[in-house]
């Protein structure tokens, strides 16, 4: 069955089950093989998502980083615009508005495991964000049509040296998370991020 690209499409169990039918395809495979080392090292208590084969894989042009997995993308096991939480709406409906295209990024996190306690997810330490960056490194390297970086929330944005020291070619933007906290707080703070989208999308289009 072909589904179509929607918000919250996750949890819906059948779809989920055809997304992870998916995670071997030639785009995607060196990223889940990445995901599954990742597990290795971390041990059988980490909860690492993969990414999200919907998305663009090896070919991906802009990595969107994120702060850490929340309980919905334990749950589906992706890192998922797709993934049934408002954080993950807010980023489907607004780099869609943006008209990033998805096939075009990939969704990552600076932490990426689950930090959470049951279905209650903590803020990130600075412990976290310095173990998890060092997994950027490896990933950078898996993607060689890579052109920027952004930084979605002040967490994330703590990698923004490593990345500007280990690949200073590529263009790093800063943007808000796309958490309902800030999102559906004030309207305007939806005319904000998405601004920081339209920025992203024009510099994908600079030769």
């Amino acid at each position: 069955m072909k589904y179509e690209d929607r918000p919250r499409l996750l949890r819906d169990p059948e779809a989920l089950a055809s997304r992870l039918g998916e995670i071997e395809q030639a785009h995607i495979a060196p990223l889940t093989a990445f995901v599954r080392r990742l597990r290795e090292r971390a041990g059988p208590q980490a909860s690492i998502p993969f990414f999200d084969p919907w998305d663009g894989g090896v070919g991906a042009e802009v990595l969107l980083l994120l702060e850490a997995p929340g309980p919905q993308a334990r749950n589906s096991g992706f890192v998922s615009r797709n993934n049934p939480d408002v954080t993950a709406s807010n980023l489907f409906e607004l780099t869609k508005e943006a008209n990033i295209a998805r096939t075009r990024t990939i969704l990552w996190n600076v932490v990426p495991w689950y930090i959470g306690a049951g279905a209650r997810i903590r803020p990130a330490s600075a412990g976290d964000i310095s173990s998890g960056i060092e997994s950027l490194d490896e990933l950078l390297s898996l993607l060689p049509q890579i052109r920027g970086v952004a930084l979605l929330g002040r967490k994330a944005q703590k990698a923004e040296a490593h990345i500007r020291t280990l690949r200073p070619n590529l263009f790093v933007e800063s943007c808000p998370h796309p958490s309902p906290v800030f999102v559906n707080r004030r309207p305007v703070n939806r005319e904000v991020l998405l601004s920081s989208f339209r920025r992203i999308q024009a510099r994908m289009e600079r030769p």
